[in-house]
């Protein structure tokens, strides 16, 4: 009994000294990783204190540097000097030149984005699911040489099937087709669905975001982007998945609000690079694309031509945190009229006091947000934002007609962006994210009078949806906050 007894012993010790020293590996992995002090201390005090829960937490969810996808694309670069070298010569004459209003409110986003503003673009503001998958399936009818596809949530549904049979026609029309879906996002989109595509000729993919050995376990980065692209001349993005919830035929969340933009001109060539590196990414092959940029002079379309943009991509391969860059520069620089549309609004310390701040010199801050959670914990984690933000002059806008999914932007009359970036942490640091700036006062006009529409249909959300709970709904409330890095 005594030598079984002085085994196990043995064996305990050993299997603690093992934890120790994984627990100050990982801790010495979160003091050189983490970018905030406070998430360092957090994930340092949990490890030491829940060592057993912990530390699988933080090899799962805690790293916020997706490794190795910035190596892929520098390594894409030199295997096709050509093709990038095509590409700066082609766009050459489209950069825009910034007049100084403009470098104010922008100017930094070229240097985020490495990428330039370019003029002769139309862009086409969709509001809904009907309006733009309407415009989306027409283009691809019209496809002559290729359809590159991409989404972070595909579902087996009635508007899945109608994309994955128009795309099957396609390619048996002879035109190249590429599929790339986020395996997250579409976990339950089944490989029936993708064999039938793979059986027509499609080239399909998943984005593989725990492809190679550093992001084996990473489950927490997302490929959140919403691109499609017909022949490198027409381009779409926004906030729309696909899914029958997103024309609005869900019983549980009824009417969906969202808003995509059509892309016509050379910023199209910009999107086609995002696609371009994700594709690369996850398949290792450059598919052969039309890499010469046409302008859209006569705005026919929509009604405005020579239109100035900027496709900005943000994600977690940056040194500097490109999605939190882009809304604390657009906050800052308002002078009027700061309108952000989100599904969350789960942010950190620097975003809300630049809000804060932003109100209190006298802008007009909305920011609008779902009346009805589809995920419970960010929906809970914004209500210990409101008396803070009432506090200060923001207005907090719950929208009551349905569910709010769109991601938009306005900032005075000036520029505004419709892309797949939320007012979130994940979104500022953790997923790939598209925005479509648009520096251009009618569309910035188009896009608030969409807004004025929507707004007139929420409510004010007040401090006492917070203060006026039970203390069982606050604690709940206080724990979502916690987790906010990384819902």
């Amino acid at each position: 009994m005594f030598e079984h007894g002085a085994e196990r012993f043995a064996v305990g010790t050993l299997l603690f000294l093992v934890l120790e020293v994984i627990a100050f590996i990982t801790i010495f992995n979160v003091v050189m990783k983490v970018r905030s002090a406070a998430g360092a201390w957090a994930w340092a005090m949990s490890i030491l204190a829940l060592p057993v829960v912990a530390i699988p937490l933080y090899w799962i969810l805690g790293r916020q540097i997706f490794l190795g996808y910035q190596d892929r694309l520098t390594e894409a670069r030199k295997a096709n000097e050509e093709l990038f070298r095509q590409l700066s010569v082609t766009l050459e004459p489209y950069y825009a030149t910034l007049d100084e209003g403009q470098r104010y409110y922008t100017g930094v986003l070229e240097m985020l984005s490495e990428r330039r503003f370019t003029r002769d673009n139309e862009i086409c503001l969709l509001v809904d699911g009907d309006a733009t998958f309407d415009a989306i399936f027409a283009s691809i009818e019209e496809a002559r040489h290729y359809v590159l596809v991409q989404f972070f949530i595909v579902k087996d549904d009635s508007l899945g099937n109608r994309l994955k049979d128009l795309l099957i026609r396609k390619a048996g029309d002879g035109v190249q087709v590429c599929f790339l879906y986020d395996e997250i996002g579409s976990y339950r989109l089944g490989r029936r669905y993708v064999r039938e595509l793979e059986a027509a000729g499609v080239e399909t993919s998943r984005f593989h975001s725990t492809k190679g050995p550093s992001n084996r376990f990473q489950v927490n980065f997302r490929n959140h982007r919403k691109i499609v692209i017909v022949d490198g001349l027409t381009g779409f993005a926004g906030g729309l998945n696909v899914g029958d919830e997103y024309l609005g035929l869900s019983r549980k969340f009824g009417p969906w609000r969202d808003t995509h933009v059509r892309i016509v001109g050379p910023a199209v060539l910009s999107l086609q690079m995002v696609f371009l590196g994700d594709w690369y990414w996850a398949t290792h092959r450059v598919p052969e694309l039309n890499w010469t940029a046409v302008a859209e002079a006569d705005g026919t379309r929509c009604g405005g031509a020579d239109m100035t943009v900027l496709t900005l991509p943000t994600g977690p391969v940056e040194a500097v945190e490109g999605g939190t860059m882009f809304f604390l520069n657009a906050i800052n620089r308002a002078r009027e009229r700061l309108w952000i549309a989100s599904p969350y609004f789960v942010t950190d310390e620097s975003v809300r006091a630049a809000l804060v701040l932003a109100s209190l010199r006298g802008v007009d801050v909305r920011i609008m947000i779902p009346g009805k959670p589809d995920k419970r914990a960010p929906w809970l984690a914004t209500f210990s934002y409101l008396a803070e933000m009432e506090a200060a002059g923001v207005g907090v806008f719950r929208y009551l007609d349905g569910f709010q999914h769109q991601k938009v932007v306005l900032v005075d009359d000036a520029w505004a962006a419709v892309g797949t970036a939320n007012l979130d942490n994940r979104s500022m640091r953790l997923n790939f994210e598209v925005s479509i700036v648009v520096v251009d006062r009618a569309f910035a006009t188009e896009v608030a009078a969409m807004l004025e529409n929507d707004f007139a249909r929420c409510r004010r959300a007040p401090a006492t949806e917070y203060t006026g709970r039970p203390v069982w709904f606050r604690l709940a409330v206080r724990l979502a906050r916690l987790a906010s890095p990384i819902l």
